[in-house]
């Protein structure tokens, strides 16, 4: 039963932030606030960071699922599904949804995420093209990926890359483009992307590295993408995978402070005390996030605000933990090297094992590790921290710490 009293909290968005966010603020302040979150997908939050695996056939949508619907209704939050909010009046404190729903609100989070990007070049918007975002998108690329078609992925990022390896996992006939010197080039050096590279292509996804599109090409439907070299790639099926960007049109139209996501202080407050934003769509300190533990790490923080503790978020220091066709991939921190800073580097090309620290004034600021990634929490724990390191660290950073059983007698 809902305190008729409470007050009244609207969160927009249900991604995974969003369900963060919930589960925290219903475990710091039972019954404090009466919540409604608005999603406009159809189902309830989902697993994101599942759907290339879903893509590729290794998990069904069931697994996907977070929270079923009897925990929102167990936890009294109304959840409303497949209905966006078009407009926010502050001065009422009200939020629009669909067409005809008004809700009103002392409190509202938004957590609305970002939108995908279409490359400005021609031929993007045929049929065919499919960006790579939602349970939405990985349906119709499924649709798409028939015996015999063949696909061409565009943007070699971390997405991107799962993409194509979800798309080689059901037979297709995949090519990676990607316009930079190296693939996922914001975690990776040239060495562990050289490794991700030939992990790739052992299993059939051709990458083309500086591939430049010109447009997409079709008569009613794409046929074939030409790169600016004039190279012609037939296609019937083009991914797109080139990046996000935070959505902000929502509170840019109710008057908030926008740059480039949504702008918030340390508790996660935009330039309206009553209104918070969170995850992907909001900017702090100039920085916005694309992955989901800054998400999760502001959730934590949002919620013990609204349950009334002292919290402040100062930023995250991201880490990236995948799995690319089947080699384990790690980078934290810095991935090239800063000026002042050295690099401490094992590599092994053939058993597809590679090992990098950087690090300077004996701390550690960056680690990449492709192959065995065992000391991945370490690093993530050294870089956060900015604990000095101790005499053996780099050698037990570098080739694992030492087995603490004693030797046999």
């Amino acid at each position: 039963m809902r305190d008729d009293s409470a007050e009244r909290l609207v969160v927009v968005g249900n991604g995974m932030a969003s369900l963060r966010f919930l589960e925290r603020l219903t475990e710091a302040a039972p019954g404090r606030y009466a919540v409604t979150v608005v999603g406009a997908e159809p189902v309830a939050a989902y697993n994101r960071v599942l759907l290339s695996s879903l893509l590729g056939g290794e998990v069904d949508e069931a697994a996907c699922t977070f929270r079923g619907l009897d925990w929102y209704a167990g936890h009294g939050i109304t959840l409303v599904t497949g209905a966006p909010v078009t407009a926010i009046d502050r001065a009422a404190r009200t939020v629009a949804v669909g067409g005809d729903l008004t809700l009103p609100y002392d409190r509202l989070v938004l957590a609305v995420g970002s939108v995908p990007i279409r490359l400005p070049k021609p031929g993007m918007d045929l049929p065919g093209v499919i960006t790579f975002r939602d349970l939405a998108d990985v349906a119709a690329i499924r649709r798409a990926a028939v015996a015999g078609a063949r696909a061409v992925v565009i943007g070699g990022g971390l997405l991107g890359v799962e993409a194509a390896i979800g798309l080689a996992r059901l037979g297709v006939d995949t090519t990676l483009l990607h316009v930079m010197d190296r693939l996922m080039e914001r975690q990776l050096d040239h060495a562990a992307a050289e490794l991700v590279k030939s992990a790739m292509e052992a299993r059939g996804v051709r990458v083309r590295l500086l591939a430049d599109t010109a447009c997409v090409e079709g008569d009613g439907r794409v046929e074939a993408l030409r790169l600016a070299d004039g190279t012609v790639l037939p296609a019937d099926l083009v991914v797109l995978s080139v990046g996000v960007r935070p959505s902000v049109a929502l509170a840019q139209g109710a008057g908030l402070d926008v740059g480039r996501g949504i702008r918030v202080d340390d508790r996660l407050a935009t330039s309206d005390p009553a209104v918070f934003a969170l995850g992907e769509c909001a900017e702090h300190r100039g920085q916005t996030y694309g992955l989901v533990e800054p998400a999760y790490e502001q959730a934590e923080v949002l919620a013990r605000h609204l349950a009334g503790e002292a919290a402040a978020y100062v930023g995250t220091a991201l880490a990236t933990s995948l799995k690319v066709s089947g080699l384990p991939v790690f980078s934290a921190g810095v991935v090239d090297v800063p000026e002042g800073a050295e690099a401490v580097i094992w590599s092994d090309p053939g058993a597809g094992l590679y090992r990098k620290l950087v690090i300077a004034e004996n701390r550690l600021l960056g680690a990449v590790f492709v192959g065995d990634v065992a000391e991945q929490g370490w690093c993530k724990a050294l870089i956060r921290s900015g604990a000095p390191l101790a005499r053996t660290d780099r050698d037990d950073l570098m080739f694992g710490r030492p087995d603490p059983r004693p030797l046999a007698a």
